[in-house]
């Protein structure tokens, strides 16, 4: 299997205004959907066959998808809430300074069993969601391509899992996947191959 993970292109979302859960994202910036349209011309040339595309229920990712997928030769996609990037829970289309007077700051992979907000992931509970994802998307498309439109904490998450004790944000170094950028993972039905990570040359 050779799964892709694509970042979602420039999005209304971040660490001002409101936390971009279902409710709370805006979906992609006008640079957003530039992004996307450079992906879609990059991969018009049809030299990747992929054989299917699914996407987090997340706006920023799903409007990615649907500007990139026709250029695939796709046109049905799947959603995986799996995909999405950490559930917001209570929290999710709060401002951001009402998040920090009503939850509190810390730092998740502090602690790791606390959850962002009421109904939504800890540190802990993301990461098992993004394995549950790799594992299962591994499951249902043996020997096929799939691109699967995401976010970077996802895309992080699978460094994490997949290659064990790596660069985190505590650290020297940290992952930042570019907006729209590919990350490709192979899985042979026992390993998994990291063969290219932000591969985002179309910008």
């Amino acid at each position: 299997m050779r799964l892709f993970l694509v970042r979602h292109g420039d999005a209304h979302a971040g660490l001002r205004g409101p936390i971009a859960g279902p409710r709370g994202s805006r979906g992609l910036t006008d640079l957003g959907r530039e992004q996307a349209e450079r992906l879609r011309d990059r991969l018009a040339d049809g030299r990747l066959d992929v054989d299917a595309v699914v996407t987090s229920e997340l706006p920023r990712a799903i409007q990615t998808a649907e500007i990139v997928a026709p250029s695939l030769g796709i046109s049905t996609m799947s959603r995986d809430c799996d995909l999405c990037e950490v559930h917001t829970g209570d929290a999710d289309g709060l401002d951001w300074d009402d998040y920090h007077d009503r939850f509190g700051s810390f730092d998740m992979a502090l602690e790791p069993d606390r959850a962002f907000a009421p109904g939504g992931d800890s540190w802990n509970s993301f990461h098992a969601r993004v394995d549950r994802a790799m594992r299962r998307l591994a499951e249902e498309h043996l020997d096929r391509t799939v691109m699967a439109f995401c976010h970077a904490g996802v895309i992080i998450a699978s460094m994490r899992i997949l290659l064990g004790d790596g660069p985190d944000d505590r650290g020297r170094a940290r992952l930042v996947p570019t907006n729209t950028s590919l990350t490709e993972w192979d899985f042979d039905g026992e390993r998994w191959t990291l063969r290219v990570y932000n591969d985002a040359n179309h910008l």
